[in-house]
């Protein structure tokens, strides 16, 4: 059996073993930016609680989410957890989060993990971004079941046969770009027709890989969210989403998978499923009367850690900002960025730091050299800026929870 939680978050009941997929169940993710969509079951501690294992694919915060791993270490410090072994570990924040788990195991690529006679996974490294994301092959008593996640090509493109139940990310919209763009052809209208192609381009992808792999059973997840803070409106309205079910339906048009759109608390029984998917019992939907979206977030407590970092002593003086850029080691490349930090509507901030960084030798000048260089200008949330900065945080909170907007010349790509 298999009951979807929320966002990326399923709890898989096989046999007398239990294991859950990337806990994200409360609290933000990437700051202040992503919250999620779905009301969690109620009793989804006491589920997280009752696992035997849980896998967790990659850092990011709305798969490896400290508020709700902090909740559940307190009552159960020493789950065992399980993530690959990426160049970028998965856990490289755990001692500075506070977070006291206790067994957490770094498994190799492509290696059957036994768990008892009848279960094992394999967890799986992505073609595109090796260094970060995973996937998983669960088996269980020969049935597998595939769970690519966030992977752009999972396993390089080397996908098992005869999978009883895929479930993959389907949704688009997780990044800054082009929502936190300004200046040349980032125009609304532009903005607009960008999301728009690359959406489709994300559903026809998918309905493809889905069509190539035939799995019996197919499941779209790994993308509700939504930016739900009053100050992200606009990035709300026009960060549009893919719909699951066009992605359903259009996996119908092109194949005879039985597709599954998932709610909060529903049950795929994938045993009955595969024996007769017309079975009536094979989707236990949430009772009538469930709480199937959030309507309100408790916004507060996480807007107080990240305006804690504001008046911090460290940011007193400016020495801090060549102190952070030395420490973060990045030079040697052909990139001017002016920082400006912001209030929440990106307006200046009083008193707030504006300074010029040259990557090509790490100095901070007063004015733009006069060489020809790619220059960036980018503004932040003083909040989450200087969270980021205190904490030696990763940017993403601030690009991926579009809490920055950018304005670049020439408009080329930088992967630092």
């Amino acid at each position: 059996q298999v009951t979807y939680l929320t966002h990326a978050c399923m709890d898989l009941k096989l046999g007398d073993k239990r294991m859950v997929f990337d806990p994200w169940l409360m609290g933000p993710a990437f700051a202040r930016g992503w919250w999620l969509l779905h009301e969690p079951p109620s009793d989804w501690l006491e589920r997280l609680c009752r696992a035997d294992l849980i896998y967790i694919s990659h850092m990011h915060s709305d798969h490896l989410s400290y508020p709700t791993l902090k909740k559940l270490a307190e009552r159960r410090p020493d789950i065992p957890i399980y993530v690959g072994n990426t160049e970028r570990p998965v856990f490289w924040n755990l001692n500075q989060s506070g977070v006291q788990l206790t067994n957490i195991n770094v498994v190799p690529f492509g290696i059957w993990q036994q768990v008892d006679e009848n279960l094992r996974f394999m967890i799986l490294m992505d073609g595109i971004h090796p260094e970060m994301d995973t996937c998983i092959i669960v088996e269980y008593k020969g049935h597998k079941i595939l769970n690519t996640v966030d992977c752009t090509r999972p396993n390089g493109g080397r996908l098992p046969e005869n999978v009883a139940l895929m479930m993959s990310d389907f949704a688009g919209g997780a990044s800054g770009f082009p929502m936190t763009f300004s200046g040349g052809k980032f125009t609304e209208g532009w903005k607009a027709q960008f999301i728009k192609t690359e959406r489709k381009k994300l559903l026809n992808y998918k309905a493809r890989l889905v069509k190539k792999l035939q799995p019996r059973i197919y499941c779209p997840f790994a993308g509700y969210f939504v930016e739900s803070h009053p100050s992200d409106k606009y990035i709300k309205e026009t960060n549009i989403k893919n719909d699951p079910d066009e992605l359903n339906n259009l996996i119908k048009k092109n194949s005879d998978v039985v597709t599954w759109t998932p709610r909060p608390g529903a049950t795929l029984d994938l045993s009955r499923m595969l024996k007769d998917p017309t079975d009536s019992k094979g989707i236990i939907e949430p009772p009538e009367g469930t709480k199937i979206y959030k309507d309100s977030w408790d916004f507060g407590p996480y807007l107080e850690i990240l305006n804690a970092a504001v008046g911090d002593a460290i940011f007193l003086h400016s020495s801090w900002i060549k102190e952070y850029f030395t420490w973060a080691g990045f030079k040697d490349y052909n990139l001017v960025v002016r920082m400006i930090e912001t209030d929440e509507d990106f307006s200046p901030f009083p008193g707030g730091y504006d300074y010029l960084v040259d990557f090509l030798d790490l100095s901070f000048p007063k004015e733009r050299p006069s060489r020809e260089h790619a220059y960036e200008e980018i503004q932040s949330r003083v909040d989450v800026i200087r969270h980021v900065v205190k904490n030696g945080l990763l940017w993403d909170d601030l690009y991926i929870g579009f809490q920055t907007r950018l304005q670049r010349d020439p408009d080329i790509y930088h992967h630092l």
